[in-house]
């Protein structure tokens, strides 16, 4: 019973990094630094010859809640953006905000230094700065191979790099809707170049930043908590909250749902790894 509850629980959260990999502004790489599968990721897609038998196991639940997730709401996306695009997004800026506390504690398990603290402020800054230009930039892209490589390189940037969302990088050239769109209706010409495009992208990139979380943990987890909070604080839908005050409380409500779900998931980890993983019943 213990071992399918924590199964299960891992699939929900894969399934929410999946469907966070979609949702505009949001990061799959950001949620999952939050639920603490990021390290073990960046070490299997570094070294997956002989890293599959120990990470594998561990991480399948997490591989079929994103797909699932990211598959399932690619159909669904177009519909729940239209109707209520503010407060989707909202949840999710909940969701990660209820989880910088532990993991700004989880950055300084091997001690924090002032040198630590300005990498977190620098790292901040320019995310703000990146992804400021970016929302700013207005810049279209015709569909087509080249540019379905390139949606490929921004999906599995937005995992690699935590707070690169890819739909950050997409929107400003008008290749987030036909590539979501693509996806969802499983297509060819869609998946076959994005799917390369992402593979490329893990085979050149993984092993290097797995390299830097071995030899400088304090400082690339630090670094990590500064892009997340920048990318947290420029999803926020600012505007929105002008709009009315019912807008702006309706707003704050799902945030609120989203950081009371955030503090829910993080005792269901806590009371999951009290368990030994062989206990079956």
């Amino acid at each position: 019973m213990t071992m399918d509850l924590r199964f299960l629980g891992k699939v929900l959260q894969g399934a929410l990094i999946g469907l966070g990999a979609v949702l505009p502004g949001i990061s799959g790489g950001v949620l999952s630094v939050v639920f603490g599968v990021y390290r073990p990721i960046m070490e299997l897609l570094s070294d997956p010859v002989h890293k599959w038998r120990t990470h594998l196991p561990e991480l399948f639940p997490y591989m079929i809640g994103s797909a699932a997730g990211f598959l399932g709401v690619a159909n669904l996306l177009s519909y729940v953006l239209e109707t209520y695009p503010e407060q989707s997004v909202c949840v999710f800026v909940g969701l990660i905000g209820g989880m910088l506390p532990s993991l700004w504690r989880e950055a300084g398990e091997q001690g924090r230094t002032g040198e630590n603290r300005i990498v977190s402020g620098v790292t901040f800054a320019a995310m703000i700065f990146l992804l400021f230009s970016l929302q700013t930039s207005k810049t279209a892209v015709e569909p087509g191979l080249g540019a379905y490589l390139f949606c490929g390189f921004a999906l599995a940037l937005s995992v690699i790099a935590p707070g690169m969302s890819f739909s950050t990088l997409l929107m400003p050239l008008g290749l987030y809707t036909p590539f979501v769109e693509g996806i969802g209706h499983l297509r060819p010409e869609v998946l076959i170049p994005g799917m390369t495009g992402c593979v490329v992208t893990f085979v050149c990139l993984a092993r290097l930043v797995n390299r830097l979380l071995e030899k400088q943990y304090a400082g690339m987890s630090h670094g990590i908590f500064g892009i997340i909070s920048a990318a947290t604080v420029m999803t926020v839908p600012w505007n929105s909250f002008a709009t009315s005050p019912e807008t702006a409380s309706r707003n704050l409500f799902c945030m609120a749902a989203g950081i009371v779900a955030a503090l829910l998931l993080e005792v269901m980890n806590e009371k999951m790894a009290c368990f030994p993983e062989n206990e079956t019943e």
